[in-house]
């Protein structure tokens, strides 16, 4: 009798939804809570809600150690579930019962669900045949094992990312403009593909393989490749600032590493700012501005949202102008090279695009080539560094008012910062501490350095006269420089 108890209560402590069927009916309801999850056998991953980073809405997702998104039909409010309906369809709806997700799998002969070890999620029929499975319908990220062919797509927002027929990856804006393209196998092997696939190996490998190739190809690799291959879990993920990104987690824990990136430079990334939206680096942070003060934010708390003329082209007829943007390239992808391109010199390229009323912008590469870009239609999409040798130039209402023709000079700025270092030093009682001062000084020589984007963003302002972090030693600003060279003289 004690053993037939004993037993009993065993088999209650037991958790039989990590290996048992998901029946019809069943239902999760947007929570934090991990006891309402659907489970692999091998518990590593779930089918469940986390919370997103707007207040009361919530991500349904099956998630690798309860934390990591791999697979998600979309988010709903707190009132939302994820069903599996007796029709045999997975139905994601927000509290209204308004269906934002459905897998397309009613009348198909559904009898269950069940979330497998690999972390696919699978709609089966009597007969145990897949039905549906989120391996076959990604939605931005790749697991090991989880194949990936022609016609699939990862999506993040207006970013996408895909496998061609001839083998190469693409990641593209708005399904059209290829902004980042890696080629997998030679030209010779490319025309006998039959049925590529793109697999990410447990080791940190992403690979191509094609039966009618019969060998696996390698395209790229984790920077930790082969490391710890039992106890790390790697995936690939195309992230909402249109970068594809291989992390490495441990199992069991919930820090992500990247270790690969597609586009090494974010500022490449077509669309990253918005429309006319200019990429630039502070620091090692790309940021995002408008190209001149004949632009304002489309929202001032999201630079990437992009920017807005002030004054819009239909209303200004004839009185257009060109705004020069030195050290800036409007990024040009394909399809955009074929039709809108030309050898021209530098003011040809600008007066072209000022004549033609369907022309609103234009670059003319100074790498010697003499080629001008210019754009007819589209999102323009700019980077700006001391590096790039390209001048491009936008179609701005009158009067043209750059960045750089601001209404106080070097001098006067100069004069400003040191008037504020003064009176600072004049309000501390009796003692001076001098390493603050310099710091203040140094810090007001690096705002307002020539060129914008040598200077610091306002956050690293306060780091650096808080003595957060190190502050390099300033070039020293025109006005300084000019009153040294008159000293000489």
């Amino acid at each position: 009798m004690a053993i037939a108890l004993t037993f009993l209560l065993l088999l209650l402590s037991l958790d039989f939804s990590s290996s048992l069927p998901i029946p019809l009916g069943s239902t999760l309801h947007a929570s934090s809570d991990r006891n309402h999850s659907w489970y692999s056998p091998n518990s590593a991953f779930s089918v469940s809600f986390i919370p997103t980073a707007t207040p009361g809405s919530f991500l349904s997702a099956v998630l690798f150690s309860n934390t990591v998104p791999i697979w998600s039909p979309g988010t709903v409010d707190s009132g939302g579930s994820l069903r599996l309906l007796r029709s045999g369809s997975l139905r994601l709806v927000n509290s209204s019962g308004a269906t934002v997700w459905e897998s397309g799998s009613e009348n198909e002969g559904v009898t269950s669900a069940s979330l497998e070890d690999s972390g696919n999620l699978f709609l089966r029929s009597r007969k145990n045949t897949t039905v549906w499975s989120s391996f076959a319908h990604p939605s931005n990220v790749i697991v090991p094992t989880q194949p990936f062919t022609v016609g699939k797509s990862l999506r993040s927002g207006s970013y996408s990312f895909h496998l061609t027929e001839e083998g190469s990856l693409n990641l593209k804006w708005n399904n059209s403009v290829v902004y980042w393209s890696q080629e997998l196998i030679n030209n010779n092997s490319s025309s006998n593909l039959s049925s590529p696939s793109f697999v990410l190996e447990r080791n940190g490998v992403a690979s191509i393989f094609d039966s009618s190739v019969g060998v696996m190809v390698v395209s790229v690799r984790s920077s930790d490749y082969g490391e710890g291959e039992e106890g790390v879990f790697r995936f690939l993920k195309l992230e909402e600032d249109g970068n594809l990104r291989i992390f490495s987690v441990s199992k069991g824990g919930e820090i992500q590493t990247q270790t690969w990136v597609a586009v090494a430079d974010q500022c490449q990334v077509f669309g990253f700012c918005g429309n006319f939206g200019i990429c630039r680096y502070d620091g090692f942070v790309p940021t995002c501005e408008c190209p001149s003060v004949n632009f304002v934010p489309i929202d001032v708390n999201d630079m990437r949202k992009g920017c807005k003329r002030k004054v819009e082209l239909e209303d200004c007829r004839g009185n257009e102008g060109m705004l020069d943007l030195n050290n800036t390239r409007f990024l040009t992808y394909p399809p955009e090279l074929s039709t809108q391109r030309f050898t021209l010199g530098t003011e040809a390229c600008r007066a072209n695009c000022l004549a033609d009323s369907l022309c609103f912008a234009s670059v003319l590469m100074a790498d010697g080539s003499g080629v001008c870009f210019q754009k007819l239609s589209g999102l323009v999409s700019g980077y700006k560094s001391p590096s790039v040798p390209s001048t491009s130039s936008l179609k701005v209402c009158k009067p043209v008012s750059p960045y750089s023709t601001v209404e106080k000079s070097d001098e006067r700025l100069l004069i400003r910062a040191l008037i504020i270092a003064l009176v600072v030093i004049a309000t501390r009682d009796e003692t001076v501490d001098m390493e603050q001062v310099t710091r203040m000084v140094q810090a007001s020589f690096w705002c307002i350095q020539k060129h914008p984007s040598q200077r610091p963003s306002m956050g690293k302002v306060v780091q650096m006269l808080e003595g957060i972090i190190e502050m390099a030693k300033p070039l020293a600003p025109n006005a300084l420089a000019d009153i040294r060279d008159t000293e000489n003289s």
